[in-house]
């Protein structure tokens, strides 16, 4: 009770949770590893972008780097947390994919717009860490593109299998 014990024992940690402040285990491997480093990448252009709107004239273009900084956010720390293997009823690269294109023409029609509109010196910031924003996630999404291009392709060559072995099996040719 109160006063607490001047040395209370250490409280083992639950099975399977890292004690408090520990580092999250997935974190370190996920910077590691190409999507880490993209969205990490992402998040901190979009941080700069919206930084550098925020200071400029124009700053009716702040929204979308804000969103997109959370959104980045979100996507690193579910990755980190492994929620797309936890809730599987999401369709995570699809909503990763739209996050992205979605992400790559806006961050591109307020880029040519601050910079072409605007003559302040952090409006032309602005406007070019947005460029550098939507090359990055144009990578982002030619790349998860790729890989679901890829997955797709292998899940079809294996239903034309089945197909191909169901429809041998039930064929009445007679041929002796």
């Amino acid at each position: 009770m109160w006063p607490p014990d001047p040395e209370p024992g250490p409280d083992p940690a639950p099975a399977g949770r890292p004690p408090p402040g520990a580092p999250v285990p997935g974190l370190r491997a996920l910077l590691r590893s190409r999507k880490g480093r993209l969205l990490l990448a992402e998040s901190g252009l979009s941080f700069i972008t919206f930084v550098c709107y925020v200071a400029s004239s124009a700053s009716a273009f702040l929204t979308a780097p804000l969103l997109e900084f959370l959104l980045a956010l979100f996507f690193l720390f579910a990755d980190a947390m492994q929620l797309n293997d936890k809730w599987q009823g999401l369709c995570w690269p699809m909503m990763d994919f739209l996050r992205c294109v979605t992400a790559a023409l806006i961050y591109f029609a307020i880029s040519i717009t601050a910079v072409a509109k605007y003559s302040d010196g952090a409006s032309k910031a602005a406007g070019v860490f947005g460029f550098f924003a939507t090359i990055v996630f144009a990578i982002d999404f030619y790349l998860i593109f790729n890989d679901v291009a890829k997955f797709l392709k292998q899940g079809d060559s294996a239903d034309e299998t089945t197909a191909n072995k169901e429809e041998e099996e039930n064929s009445d040719s007679d041929s002796d």
